[in-house]
C-alpha cells in the first residue's frame, strides 16, 4: 500500500481527493490538511510515500512547500492553473493534475505512482548484501563490491555513484534510501541527503566536513546529531 496525504485549502477539493484515494485499492489515506504548515509538522514525525498537493494556497504555496522539504515524498500536484506545470516537473513531481479532476484522470496519475514504487521495489531486489560485500547491478553487469573498498556513496537523482579506494566509481540505478537500508549501520552512515560515508574510512574532519582526498563532504543538520554521537564515542580527550 502507498501511504498518502492530501493538502488543499479548498475543503470541497480536499474532500474529493480524499474520496478518490479511499476508492483506489493500492492507496492508503493517512491524513488530509487544509494548511501546508500543518502538513509540514505532520511529516516531521510520520513517514509518507505520496502527497497530493494543491499549489495555490495562502501563507505557503504548494510549490514552495515541496521545495522546503529535504527528503520529500513523491508528489502529484493538483491545481487549477496550468502555468505551474513545468515548475512542477522540475521538483520531480510524478504528475500534474488540472482541476476539475475526474476519477479516471486521478486513477491514471495514481497508476503512474504505483508503477514508480513497483520499480523502486524491483531495484531493491537488485542489491543484496552481507557483512563483507554487495552485489550491485551496473549497466549490464552484476558486480561484487567489497564493503571495505567503499569510501563513500553519492546520490544523483535516480542513480547513485559508489566511490571506491583503488577503482573507478560505479554507477547504479538505485535510490539513496534503498542503499542506506542495505548497508550495515555500524560501518556506514548517511550524513547528507546526497552522501553516505564509510565510517571506517574517515581520517580527517574539517569544519563539519568529511575530507576524502580533495573531496569535502558536508554533514547536514538533519544527520549532524548522529554523526556527532559517532565522533564522541571514538574521541580521545
Amino acid at each position: 500500500m502507498i501511504k498518502c496525504i492530501a493538502i488543499d485549502d479548498e475543503p470541497l477539493a480536499l474532500k474529493q481527493i480524499a474520496g478518490y484515494v479511499k476508492k483506489t485499492p493500492f492507496l492508503e489515506l493517512q491524513e488530509v490538511f487544509e494548511s501546508p504548515i500543518n502538513a509540514l509538522l505532520y511529516l516531521q514525525n510520520n513517514a509518507v510515500d505520496l502527497m497530493f498537493v494543491d499549489i495555490n494556497m495562502p501563507d505557503l504555496n504548494g510549490m514552495d512547500f515541496v521545495k522546503s522539504l529535504e527528503n520529500s515524498p513523491k508528489i502529484i500536484f493538483t491545481t487549477a492553473y496550468s502555468e505551474y506545470a513545468l515548475e512542477g516537473f522540475k521538483v520531480d513531481a510524478l504528475d500534474y493534475l488540472l482541476k476539475p479532476i475526474d476519477y479516471a484522470t486521478f486513477l491514471k496519475a495514481s497508476n503512474k505512482a504505483n508503477n514508480w514504487f513497483d520499480l523502486q521495489n524491483l531495484k531493491h531486489e537488485q542489491i543484496n548484501s552481507n557483512d563483507d560485500f554487495l552485489f550491485i547491478k551496473s549497466e549490464y553487469k552484476i558486480l561484487r563490491v567489497k564493503l571495505n573498498d567503499i569510501k563513500y556513496i553519492e546520490g544523483m537523482r535516480e542513480y547513485v555513484r559508489i566511490h571506491l579506494i583503488n577503482e573507478k566509481p560505479i554507477m547504479t540505478l538505485l535510490s539513496m534510501k534503498v542503499v542506506a537500508q542495505q548497508l550495515p549501520s555500524n560501518s556506514f552512515m548517511r550524513v547528507h541527503r546526497s552522501y553516505i560515508v564509510n565510517l571506517n574510512m574517515i581520517t580527517t574532519i574539517e569544519r563539519n566536513r568529511i575530507v576524502f582526498d580533495k573531496v569535502y563532504i558536508p554533514v547536514s543538520e538533519q544527520y549532524k546529531e548522529d554523526f556527532q554521537q559517532f565522533i564522541s564515542k571514538n574521541f580521545l580527550s
